[in-house]
């Protein structure tokens, strides 16, 4: 592929994205979403954390293999009782890191 059509590629894919983006500014109120798509949007804040938080967790060093002595697996499971119980973001992070510290203060 050439220098010039890899500058076109990037300035279309530029404009494509600049494009999207705007469409949702624009359109804000011209067009209404179906109630379902609107329940259904509701859920991507707590889909993309997960899809990052994750992989971070379970797999800490970036290797294929589940290892239950990772420390970070119990300090997870404990945020995520407290934020399930409690709904408190506050409490959710200092228990999850309480946990995760405590647990590398023993040496886990």
């Amino acid at each position: 592929m050439s220098e010039w059509l890899q500058w076109l590629t990037f300035g279309l894919i530029g404009l494509g994205t600049f494009a999207i983006r705007l469409s949702f500014i624009e359109l804000h109120g011209v067009l209404r979403l179906p109630p379902l798509l609107r329940r259904a949007l509701a859920y991507v804040p707590a889909a993309v954390l997960a899809a990052l938080v994750l992989p971070a967790v379970v797999l800490p060093d970036r290797h294929g293999v589940f290892d239950w002595s990772n420390p970070q697996l119990p300090a997870a499971i404990a945020a995520g009782l407290v934020a399930w119980k409690t709904r408190s973001t506050l409490l959710t992070l200092a228990v999850g890191m309480a946990v995760l510290l405590t647990l590398k203060h023993w040496g886990w």
